[in-house]
C-alpha cells in the first residue's frame, strides 16, 4: 500500500505537482521525509505538514480485518482469482492457473517458449469471463526495445484508464541490465534496492487491482553450486541444471539472485529437453507442489504431452 500514488490519497493537484518536482510520487516517498524536509518542500507550517502526514499514513495503512472478514470478502469477490493457462494439468496443479493479485515469473533459456507463453496469456486474458478469460485489456511491455524503468511508475494510470486485467513484462532482467553495470563498484547494492522497489510497485498493482502480473526472466551461470550458495545467490527454487565445464561444475540459475527470487510469488521454469520436447517446472508456488510437465510448441501454441488442444 505504500506504493499508492499521492494523487490518489486526496492531496490537491497543486501540492502533488510540487512534490512531483522533487521526485516525491508515492506514499513511501512522502513518509520517508522528515517534517522539516516536508515543510521546506511544501511551504506549509509544522501543523499543516503533520496533518498531511496523518492523511497519507491513514491512506496507505491497510485496514484491519478479521480472518472471517477476509474469507467472506474473497468468497464474494466478483473478479476471478485465476487466469487459466489452457494447459489443463498445469492449471489443476496451480489450483486454477496464473493467480490474480500476485507476481508470476517465467524463467528459462532462449527458445524455450517464454514469450510464446506470454502471448498465449495475453490472448486468453482478453476473452470474456464465460470463456475463462478476464474480459479486459492487456499491457505487454517488451523491454528489449527502448524502455525505461521509470515507465513502470505510469502503469497505474494505464490500468485505471484502459481497464487493464493483465500486465506482462518481458523481460525484467533486460530492464536491470540496461539500468546497471554490475561491474562498477556499488552497483550491485543499488541494483538490489532497485529490484526490491520495482517488485514492491508491481505487487501493489497486482494486489490493488486484483490482476495477474507475469514477468519473464533470463538465466545465468555460476561456476560452483557451493560457491554460489555461499554468496547467497542461489536458492533451491532457482536451480535449472548442473553441468561440468572446463572450470569445474557450473550451476545454471534464474537471473537476478535471491533479492528478486524472494519477491515473486510463483516461479515457473521452462527447460529444453531436446529439439522438440520441453518441460515446465513449478519451482515456487504458495499452492502447487514441486512438479513438472512436458510440452511442445506447435502452431496453436504450447501443448502439454498427452493433451489435445481444441
Amino acid at each position: 500500500m505504500s506504493s499508492r500514488k499521492l494523487r490518489r490519497v486526496g492531496l490537491s493537484q497543486e501540492l502533488c505537482d510540487r512534490l512531483n518536482r522533487h521526485q516525491i510520487v508515492t506514499c513511501r516517498d512522502f513518509l520517508c521525509l522528515s517534517p522539516l524536509e516536508l515543510m521546506k518542500i511544501t511551504g506549509l507550517s509544522y501543523r499543516g505538514v503533520h496533518e498531511l502526514l496523518r492523511v497519507v499514513s491513514r491512506a496507505c495503512a491497510p485496514q484491519m480485518q478479521t480472518a472471517y472478514e477476509i474469507k467472506a470478502h474473497r468468497a464474494a469477490a466478483v473478479s476471478p482469482a485465476f487466469l487459466p493457462t489452457a494447459l489443463s494439468a498445469l492449471d489443476e496443479a496451480l489450483h486454477g492457473g496464473v493467480a490474480c493479485g500476485s507476481l508470476t515469473e517465467i524463467t528459462g533459456p532462449p527458445g524455450c517458449g517464454k514469450t510464446q507463453f506470454c502471448i498465449m496469456m495475453s490472448v486468453l486474458a482478453t476473452l470474456p469471463t464465460s470463456m475463462g478469460g478476464l474480459d479486459g485489456a492487456v499491457v505487454y511491455i517488451d523491454t528489449e526495445s527502448a524502455f525505461s524503468a521509470e515507465r513502470i511508475e505510469s502503469l497505474e494510470e494505464e490500468i485505471i484508464s484502459k481497464g487493464v486485467k493483465l500486465v506482462i513484462i518481458d523481460s525484467v532482467a533486460s530492464v536491470v541490465r540496461k539500468e546497471f553495470d554490475t561491474q562498477l563498484q556499488g552497483n550491485m547494492r543499488e541494483r538490489n534496492k532497485f529490484l526490491a522497489r520495482e517488485a514492491a510497485s508491481l505487487k501493489y498493482l497486482a494486489e490493488e487491482f486484483s490482476i495477474p502480473v507475469i514477468l519473464t526472466n533470463q538465466i545465468t551461470t555460476h561456476l560452483s553450486r557451493a560457491l554460489a550458495s555461499q554468496a547467497d545467490l542461489v536458492s533451491p527454487a532457482d536451480d535449472l541444471s548442473l553441468s561440468e565445464g572446463p572450470s569445474g561444475p557450473s550451476c545454471v540459475t534464474a537471473a537476478l539472485g535471491n533479492t528478486w527470487s524472494h519477491s515473486v510469488n510463483t516461479r515457473l521454469i521452462f527447460q529444453l529437453l531436446g529439439s522438440e520436447r520441453r518441460q515446465i517446472l513449478i519451482a515456487k508456488s504458495p499452492l502447487a507442489p514441486f512438479i513438472s510437465f512436458v510440452y511442445s510448441i506447435r502452431k496453436e501454441g504450447l501443448v502439454l504431452q498427452g493433451q489435445q488442444r481444441p
